[in-house]
């Protein structure tokens, strides 16, 4: 075998072996699809908090927020994202917002400044 025909060989191998394990790890059990897929919708929830509480935020004071001094979630159903200004080093026109996005809402389900409800709707259950 010459240099150019181990290199195809080679080549192949590499393929073959990329496709055995591949094919080998997509059999899961009932247990580990589910907790991916948990995982997937707390990531979604997650990441629609991210976009959408900054927003309304922007919109009802303002203000432009970015990180949260905190967050509470039952990696299920919800995430509320808590923003201390007290806690913050940034400036803000507020000392106080909560923003709550719920999976079945689709969106923010509750949004409190200052104590004062700006956005509320029902939760489905």
């Amino acid at each position: 075998m010459n240099g150019t025909q181990k290199l195809m060989a080679a080549v192949v191998a590499v393929f073959v072996i990329g496709f055995l394990m591949v094919g080998g790890n997509k059999e899961q059990t009932v247990e580990q699809q589910e907790n991916a897929a948990m995982v997937r919708a707390t990531a979604q929830m997650q990441r629609m908090a991210n976009l959408k509480c900054p927003q309304a935020i922007k919109k009802f004071t303002g203000d432009q927020t970015y990180f949260p001094t905190s967050t509470d979630t039952d990696h299920l159903t919800y995430v509320t994202m808590i923003w201390d200004a007290s806690k913050s080093d940034d400036k803000y026109s507020f000392k106080l917002a909560k923003c709550t996005v719920h999976e079945t809402v689709g969106g923010i389900s509750l949004l409190v400044i200052d104590g004062k409800t700006k956005i509320e709707k029902e939760v489905k259950r």
